[in-house]
């Protein structure tokens, strides 16, 4: 490939196999010509009327609003590259240092990338509500309402065709070349033609290693 690739990958940003599959292909963007753009989706809206799931996990779904409002404020207001600084951001903070969701964490990941604190208040706020599922929409449109995230869209093996796919689920993040080879294997079997499904049973928890 003479020219990179741009690749979307929608996440959560309270997911940690979202987290791990992202900090995966920041390394693919150095051993591989992709470009990655991070956009939002959303596993509240994603679960919205799912009654028959375990009231604990509805429960916890009600802490993910803030996050991704918070985002899609972002993205609406400083475009795509702000977005993936405050993915890490969150993602740091969340994930790594396992702080509890809410305003005092969201303050803090808006200060590290240097945005407004006050932005935290989106979380509370239903403004970009409307901006939230079109990202959401555009996300899961391709792959269907059975995954959840990531979800990525890469080129597919004819020109100006799009893939998309649920995952990888991987942990921990694959490093250097391991990721490029990982990342080659990913577009071979998605870019098959009626590929659909490719899993085992997970028996680790997210490793951030």
């Amino acid at each position: 490939m003479s020219e990179r690739a741009s690749v979307d990958m929608f996440f959560d940003p309270t997911c940690p196999w979202a987290w791990i599959t992202s900090r995966w292909l920041l390394e693919v963007q150095q051993v591989r010509p992709v470009d990655v753009r991070f956009r939002v989706m959303s596993l509240a809206v994603l679960n919205e009327g799912r009654e028959h799931l375990p009231a604990k996990y509805r429960e916890g779904l009600k802490s993910t609003w803030g996050p991704v409002r918070i985002c899609i404020a972002v993205e609406q207001r400083y475009g795509s590259e702000t977005v993936a600084r405050l993915y890490t951001a969150l993602g740091n903070r969340i994930h790594l240092d396992r702080q509890e969701r809410g305003p005092e964490l969201y303050r803090a990941a808006l200060t590290d990338v240097g945005l407004d604190p006050a932005l935290a208040e989106v979380a509370d706020s239903t403004e970009y509500d409307e901006a939230l599922r079109a990202s959401h929409d555009a996300g899961m449109k391709p792959v269907g309402q059975d995954v959840g995230t990531p979800v990525i869209h890469a080129p597919g093996p004819v020109p100006g065709e799009t893939i998309a796919f649920f995952g990888p689920v991987v942990t921990p993040a694959p490093r250097g070349e391991a990721a490029g080879r990982l990342w080659d294997g990913v577009l071979l079997v998605a870019g098959t033609p009626g590929f659909y499904e490719l899993k085992r049973t997970r028996d680790e928890r997210p490793s951030f290693d």
